[in-house]
């Protein structure tokens, strides 16, 4: 025990140096996130196919309740209850096409960890650093709970509960809670809770904050307190629910699965789902009296309760679906809460984009209508209004605009 927090004081203290410019300590945030008595509760696992090679080295470190897929190096690390999956990993011998170059790689791409922790973090390797292209690395970074590393490099970074970095390289860089970033390359940023950026460099920004009073009734962060707030809540209501999947061997078959279908073995599916054919569950799904109809899947830490997925609908990591009916091609974001209720139900229109880290959290029916962007706080049709497009109208934007709290700059067909 006494190696463990020397190793996990270690990583506190590498972290703040990189942030030091930032004048941003995140040693307040860090004395609760490891409970040292927990870390020998839980086994990790590592994920064998036939097309993927067998390879994990990990080093100084421990890895309780932590799943690893892939290539993975992990040195004088923390991980906690993480996912690290390296499903796609570039292999020796193709061929990386960024911009105008073509970028042979040498060896295989490998997930390099070293001097970090993550707790309940996602990390997928898809990475576009045409920099580091057989390395996908996180170094002296802390990671909180529920965030997600998405094709992210990281460099002496900070994510708070909920945070998402995607397809972006990032260094000594402060996320906060319930942010998602994907803007390529950030440097020396502290990027408050509740910012949604998406930015792609000559074709278009989207920046959207939300309000800071609103946002901390489902997701808080302070010094003083452990996070806290509704997504908390209710993911700890369904916790039990996974207690079975991770303490059985063998668990039975779910006979109505279709034989095209994927169903992780770490995944909860409760009775009155259906499944149709080629759709994807990812570990730590959780899926309950719903309906997934043919090529829609549920990625890592999404919940799907009481609803209807209409086909082809991409739910991605971290996504909550309650009491929600989605026309075919929808697309629900990273983190996004859509939380209808039995009597006042969520409706989205096919073809529509609901943003990541959208909340939908209403107590009267709401519908979305086809082909529509969505993003930010709604909590009835008057802020759906303030918090949504047409995705014609948005196509017609030649510089830029602006809505509720939201401004676009660049060209709409470029989103």
């Amino acid at each position: 025990m006494h190696e463990l927090l020397k190793l996990y004081n270690r990583i506190v203290q590498r972290v703040n140096i990189n942030l030091r410019e930032l004048n941003f300590d995140i040693t307040p945030f860090a004395q609760e996130l490891i409970q040292p008595d927990n870390m020998n509760k839980f086994y990790a696992f590592y994920g064998i196919t036939p097309d993927h090679p067998l390879d994990l080295d990990f080093q100084h470190s421990a890895l309780a309740g932590s799943y690893f897929l892939g290539k993975c190096r992990i040195t004088n690390s923390v991980l906690y209850k993480s996912d690290i999956r390296g499903d796609e990993l570039k292999r020796k011998g193709h061929v990386f096409k960024y911009d105008r170059f073509d970028i042979p790689l040498t060896r295989d791409e490998a997930i390099i960890i070293d001097d970090s922790a993550l707790v309940k973090t996602l990390v997928h390797n898809f990475s576009h650093d045409p920099e580091t292209p057989e390395t996908f690395f996180i170094k002296d970074t802390l990671a909180m709970d529920y965030s997600n590393i998405h094709g992210a490099p990281s460099d002496g970074c900070f994510l708070g509960p909920f945070a998402t970095v995607d397809l972006t390289t990032m260094r000594d860089c402060a996320i906060g809670a319930y942010s998602y970033i994907q803007a390529g390359e950030i440097y020396h940023l502290d990027i408050d809770p509740g910012t949604v950026w998406v930015n792609s460099p000559h074709n278009f920004n989207f920046l959207y904050t939300y309000p800071v009073k609103q946002l901390s009734q489902y997701v808080s962060l302070s010094p003083e307190h452990i996070p806290w707030g509704t997504l908390f809540d209710f993911i700890d209501n369904h916790k039990e629910a996974f207690q079975r999947v991770f303490d059985v061997v063998n668990l039975e078959a779910i006979e109505s699965i279709p034989a095209t279908a994927s169903l992780d073995r770490y995944a909860v599916v409760l009775p009155t789902t259906k499944i149709e054919d080629n759709v994807l569950i990812a570990q730590r799904a959780y899926l309950e009296n719903s309906f997934l109809g043919k090529g829609s899947n549920a990625q890592e830490n999404c919940f799907i309760i009481n609803s209807h997925l209409s086909g082809f609908n991409v739910t991605a990591h971290g996504a909550k679906l309650i009491c929600t009916h989605l026309g075919s091609g929808v697309f629900t974001g990273f983190n996004s809460f859509i939380y209808g209720k039995e009597d006042a139900p969520v409706s989205v229109g096919k073809g529509s984009i609901i943003m990541p880290h959208t909340i939908i959290d209403i107590d009267e029916p709401l519908e979305i209508p086809d082909n529509y962007l969505v993003w930010g706080l709604i909590r009835n049709s008057r802020e759906l209004m303030e918090n949504s497009v047409s995705l014609n109208e948005l196509e017609k934007i030649e510089t830029s605009f602006s809505r509720g709290r939201m401004h676009f700059e660049g060209k709409g067909l470029s989103l």
